[in-house]
């Protein structure tokens, strides 16, 4: 048996690269060319492949680090018919390259060889492959909205092909493998969904497993010193360890909002590390290890997403220094072979790489075929700016685009606005409100809204500007829903569940909505149609320290009283806890809104875009109401109905609204 490391290979000179997954464990048997990790850069995700196949014996990484060219990644251990033939080599190379037996081999290292033997390095062999959308997070007829490549180019593993925009996010597709263009599937406009072929590229591979069994005579001696190291029992993490952010529901530039813990603290498995506040929620980040804070590389109000390191902890167990002595003995290996033989390498073996071509050194230089350099999150926040990155002036390295560089652009456009150099009537054309000093006319205190709450500004203005409203009140009879609801306590305490009225309310607006469907629509983003739905997800407003949240319960149509009921009051604790994900907030059909614990008489709820109506709830009140011979007492619930005139007009709502009170009004109505 041999041990063999692998290291990083060229990555385009890049420096500290993130490694974001780790493809493998100690004790897997590989393949060649099997995906080791992954790493990203400002640019572009990458598999690094194994350039040999055995079984993994110990891990250099894990996710987070921070990676360089040379960088080892894992030591593999190899077949020793490999090993052998290896030795054999070397050996024959060295005493005896005159001898017959040795002649295969002295051909197959020599570097000047005219015609390689078919088992050399540089035997190669052509093959067109295609190029399919990977999985997209379920997203189904997902927009092209730009090709990165043009039929002939020369691309490399990891080079954007297109990029998607779906409603919530864009993303760039990178190629799995380099190769060349040979035809393209997509067209910008296009929609495509995981598995569409995208391109075709005709790859060119080489047999790497004789590069890797071809060290020189010199190369062989240092080759056995990372042995030792590697047969280092495996241990649990311990040592000096980082402290990363988790997967938090592809939020990016989630806010540090309060810091949990200091350097030097023992903590334990789980205890809380920060507090991140993404534009829905709030969430608590745990440790991953028990340890000392050694320390903490965040404050508040910094910036994080998924995989940015929050600090560094000694971790429990084995002593720290020991992965250090492994690197030390490595290294002190390499010395030796040195001394002995001044021009010896590093028995490291490193995937080979192709030098970036033209096209591809193009494309990273102009963005991608238009006079822009900016990475997918930069795109990104432009496009949600809706600024012109032509416009702005890169800082980074080759005059490339940083998120900054866009922030301090909206800002001084944003600044110049409120000083008057630019009208901001000449945007939207609504004037901007005066800035007024408040502090002339008394003692003021200036409080930071958290970002949920800034949210909802924004959302509650753009959906009251482009959304015509009409909004219409009625009152609902819930005498006998009340009578029956009390009747039922004994039996939601048997069940642990209280009976409110929101059950009541969710499934007869879905029976509605089912009765009436122009209102289980949403406008089309293209002004040209109008999605029809054939699901009932109903969303429920939901008043929480932070500010307003709708949280969604899905299938409202399909599900009984007591299920609802049960759902209702734990999503509602959910959202208030400030624990609910982006999913549980997504894809809501209708919205109800209840201040009917807060008391009025009625309200004008704001339409919850893309959504085209909301149900406002005030307070019950016992009101007189004519029988046809008199007036009875009755206990009557006020309701207010906006919608979004676009999609509906007056007679589908004087429908929808007449179904909805008879059934709250008569809850057996539900049954037919």
């Amino acid at each position: 048996m041999a041990i063999q490391t692998i290291a990083v290979p060229d990555i385009g000179g890049s420096a500290d690269v993130e490694v974001i997954e780790v493809c493998v464990a100690v004790g897997d048997t590989i393949e060649l060319e099997q995906s080791l990790v992954v790493l990203e850069t400002d640019k572009a995700s990458m598999e690094v492949p194994a350039t040999v196949a055995g079984k993994i014996t110990k891990l250099s990484v894990k996710e987070g680090d921070k990676v360089s060219e040379g960088s080892i990644l894992v030591e593999v251990e190899t077949g020793a018919a490999a090993a052998g033939a290896a030795a054999v080599h070397t050996a024959a190379a060295d005493t005896a390259p005159a001898e017959p037996e040795a002649e295969p081999t002295a051909k197959k290292s020599a570097p000047v060889a005219d015609k390689p033997a078919p088992a050399t390095a540089s035997a190669q062999t052509s093959a067109e492959q295609s190029v399919e959308v990977p999985d997209i997070g379920g997203a189904d007829n997902v927009d092209v909205i730009e090709i990165c490549v043009s039929v002939g180019d020369e691309v490399a593993e990891g080079d954007s092909l297109i990029v998607l925009e779906t409603d919530k996010a864009s993303m760039e597709v990178p190629a799995p493998f380099a190769g060349k263009v040979v035809s393209l599937s997509v067209a910008e406009g296009a929609k495509v969904s995981q598995g569409t072929v995208i391109a075709v590229l005709a790859t060119t591979s080489a047999a790497t497993q004789s590069d890797a069994a071809e060290p020189s005579p010199k190369q062989a001696a240092a080759a056995p010193a990372p042995t030792a190291a590697a047969k280092a029992p495996a241990s649990a993490p311990a040592g000096d360890q980082n402290l990363v952010v988790p997967e938090i529901g592809g939020a990016e530039g989630a806010e540090v909002i309060e810091i949990c813990v200091k350097a030097g603290d023992s903590i334990s498995e789980g205890d809380s590390l920060i507090v991140l506040e993404t534009d829905k929620a709030s969430m608590e980040i745990p440790a991953a290890f028990s340890g000392k804070i050694k320390s903490l590389s965040v404050k508040e109000g910094d910036k994080l997403s998924a995989g940015d390191v929050i600090g560094v902890i000694l971790a429990e167990g084995a002593a720290a220094p020991a992965p250090a002595e492994s690197t030390a003995a490595t290294a002190s290996a390499h010395v030796v072979s040195s001394k002995d033989a001044p021009v010896a390498e590093s028995a490291v073996v490193a995937m080979p790489s192709a030098k970036p071509t033209a096209s591809a050194e193009l494309a990273a230089t102009t963005g991608f075929g238009d006079s822009v350099y900016a990475g997918p999150a930069v795109r990104k926040l432009g496009r949600q700016l809706g600024v012109d990155l032509a416009k702005v002036k890169g800082s980074g390295p080759r005059g490339r685009l940083t998120k900054d560089d866009v922030r301090i652009y909206v800002k001084t456009i944003v600044n110049d606005v409120q000083t008057g150099k630019i009208s901001a009537s000449s945007g939207s054309g609504i004037p901007a409100m005066p800035a007024v000093d408040f502090s002339k006319f008394g003692a003021i205190e200036l409080l930071k809204m958290s970002k949920i709450k800034k949210l909802t500004a924004a959302n509650m203005q753009r959906n009251w500007l482009n959304i015509p409203h009409v909004t219409q009140w009625d009152d609902a009879d819930i005498t006998d829903l009340e009578a029956f609801r009390a009747s039922m306590k004994a039996e939601g305490e048997k069940r642990g569940v209280k009976l409110t009225p929101v059950p009541f309310l969710l499934k007869a607006v879905a029976s509605a909505l089912r009765a009436e469907p122009s209102f289980n629509v949403s406008m089309h983003h293209d002004g040209e149609h109008i999605v029809q739905k054939d699901y009932v997800h109903i969303g429920m407003a939901v008043d929480t320290p932070n500010g307003l949240v709708v949280p969604v319960i899905r299938d409202v149509d399909k599900k009984g009283l007591w299920e609802l009921a049960a759902e209702a009051t734990a999503i509602a604790k959910k959202a208030r806890d400030g624990k609910l994900t982006m999913a549980e907030m997504q894809g809501g059909c209708f919205t109800i809104s209840s201040l009917g614990a807060m008391g009025g008489n009625g309200f004008t709820p704001i339409v919850n875009g893309p959504e085209v109506a909301i149900l406002g709830v005030s307070r019950a009140q016992i009101k007189p109401v004519w029988n046809g011979k008199d007036f009875e007492p009755r206990n009557m619930l006020p309701l207010s109905l906006s919608y979004d005139h676009r999609a509906i007009n007056g007679g589908d709502a004087g429908r929808f609204f007449t179904y909805l009170t008879a059934v709250i009004a008569d809850i057996r109505k539900l049954l037919l």
